[in-house]
């Protein structure tokens, strides 16, 4: 009697890509190096900087523009702000362990402007893209107040809103506005006619069309413009903290320059560089999650 032997079940592990007989990893293994190697390769920038950064300032470089290091805090300086401003026991001053406070604080001000800012700039951008006479109503209108800076809005909104969150809230939502409208009309502007044609085919009625054919075809357009626009919120909270508000990460970096504090200062510029890094992840995190993952966005 003949044993027959079983081979073991073979992985597909690898393929090989078409034309180059290179082997791709396949699989949620292979994903995961993927995005391990794609993460690494952002390490080695940072780590330079870090070091151009610390002899810059011991050895007093001076920079194009007037820009002199020797003024800077070194990053072991910084980083002793940043443990003290997060959990206390260093410098114990007003400062120390007040962090979440601050960021909480802001947090909801960028929140609060950008997405009203999301929930007008995208129903107007898709109306503005998609009929010519709206666009045409509107547009000379979004031309002519988009170029104004928010800085310009800053002393206007605080004689008519006065001063507190509100003034923030609005200055938020005018930098977020403009870019989350101008890519959602661009985008629906790029809708392939041939869907359009095929929805009207079908009998699909106009609103129809708009909520099941333009906007998800113009999806990674307003992705797009929702990030720029997220980006410019925490750009501009810095502008609308200055002035009347005593809690928040832009009161603090005002009010370490009034008392020549560098060391506050810088630790305050990373702390938002951070928050908006992480709101950007989270929001592209929840977007994929709400689309199922179609692959729209990086």
């Amino acid at each position: 009697m003949t044993q027959t032997t079983l081979d073991p079940p073979v992985t597909p592990a690898a393929v090989p890509t078409a034309g180059t007989g290179e082997l791709k990893p396949q699989g949620m293994a292979g994903r995961t190096m993927s995005k391990a190697r794609i993460a690494a390769i952002g390490i080695p920038l940072p780590i330079v900087l870090g070091f151009l950064w610390h002899f810059g300032v011991t050895m007093q470089w001076e920079l194009p523009f007037g820009i002199r290091m020797s003024y800077l805090p070194t990053p072991f300086e910084t980083a002793e702000r940043l443990w003290d401003l997060a959990f206390g026991g260093i410098f114990n001053d007003t400062f120390s362990g007040a962090l979440w406070i601050h960021l909480w604080a802001s947090t909801q001000r960028v929140l609060y402007g950008f997405l009203l800012a999301a929930a007008f700039a995208i129903p107007l951008g898709v109306l503005m893209g998609r009929f010519k006479l709206i666009n045409r109503i509107a547009d000379p209108t979004v031309n002519l107040i988009r170029p104004i800076p928010v800085t310009a809005w800053a002393p206007l909104s605080l004689l008519i809103i006065g001063f507190g969150d509100q003034a923030t809230i609005f200055l938020i939502f005018l930098a977020a506005f403009f870019p989350i409208l101008l890519n959602t009309i661009t985008a629906v502007m790029h809708v392939s006619p041939r869907l359009l044609e095929a929805a009207a085919m079908l009998g699909i009625s106009r609103l129809g069309t708009l909520l099941k054919v333009v906007v998800p075809a113009s999806a990674p357009g307003i992705l797009g413009g929702l990030r720029i626009g997220l980006g410019l919120s925490w750009v501009i909270l810095v502008v609308g903290e200055t002035v009347g508000i005593n809690i928040g990460l832009g009161s603090v970096i005002s009010q370490a320059r009034d008392t020549s504090r560098t060391d506050l200062i810088v630790s305050g510029m990373i702390i938002i560089g951070l928050a908006g890094f992480l709101s950007d992840r989270i929001m592209v995190g929840l977007i994929k999650l709400g689309l199922r993952g179609r692959p729209l966005i990086r």
